[in-house]
């Protein structure tokens, strides 16, 4: 219980993570050049590709906690893997809807049912089942186990999301980072800027959904403690 009890987030974590959203919203919205073509709506994509760099850096911090849980059965192992998941799936929705607010002005249509688009659809929708099972299974054991399977299947569809576009002709704009695209140097410097304020944010709330999930697994067990001496 005393892991319990600590404090989830510490105030210069906090004080950190907010100073550099803050720097990120400045950097995005005043700072950074506007694209000649797309003009500023291009702007999205600062947020656009920060938010699934997090959503799949979480799913394979979670994918890698239920590896070693189904190998060491340490429910910290599970606390973290569902964090990770759950974080990581408002990150995924995140992505979604921006891109969806993007594609509107620029393709004329808020959808494309493309390979990226409809990949990372079906990842946040492996993802929302992922946290519905959770929900159904009460025993915490067999709980995390099932889940546990669950999120390693989920982590193996990150890396189809990720090249999605390259392995098939898309109308997803191609890669601008390792690919065809090009970036004027302080758009990069934003974009990675951003990347490492919304991870920051994303720790912040990791820490914090560990806390609860280990307070209802503490919860659950004073339960049956209960029951066992009724």
């Amino acid at each position: 219980m005393a892991e319990v009890s600590r404090e989830a987030v510490p105030k210069w974590l906090a004080a950190l993570t907010g100073a550099s959203l803050l720097a990120a919203m400045y950097l995005i919205f005043l700072w950074v050049p506007m694209e000649a073509t797309m003009g500023p709506v291009q702007r999205i994509f600062y947020l656009h590709v920060p938010s699934a760099a997090v959503a799949f850096a979480a799913f394979f911090i979670g994918g890698g906690a239920a590896i070693g849980f189904l190998a060491k059965r340490e429910h910290q192992l599970d606390d973290l893997s569902v964090a990770c998941n759950e974080v990581g799936l408002l990150f995924a929705c995140v992505n979604l809807v921006t891109g969806c607010l993007w594609a509107k002005p620029i393709w004329g249509v808020y959808w494309a049912w493309d390979a990226r688009l409809t990949s990372m659809l079906l990842l946040a929708l492996i993802y929302m089942a992922y946290l519905i099972l959770r929900q159904s299974i009460e025993e915490p054991s067999q709980r995390a186990a099932v889940c546990a399977v669950v999120s390693i299947f989920g982590m193996v569809d990150v890396p189809i999301v990720y090249m999605a576009n390259r392995w098939w002709r898309t109308q997803h704009p191609a890669p601008v980072l390792g690919g065809e695209g090009s970036l004027d140097p302080r758009m990069t410097f934003v974009l990675f800027f951003t990347i490492a304020s919304l991870g920051l944010l994303f720790w912040c709330l990791v820490r914090q959904r560990r806390r609860l999930e280990a307070l209802r697994r503490a919860a659950h067990a004073v339960r049956r403690e209960v029951q066992a001496l009724a």
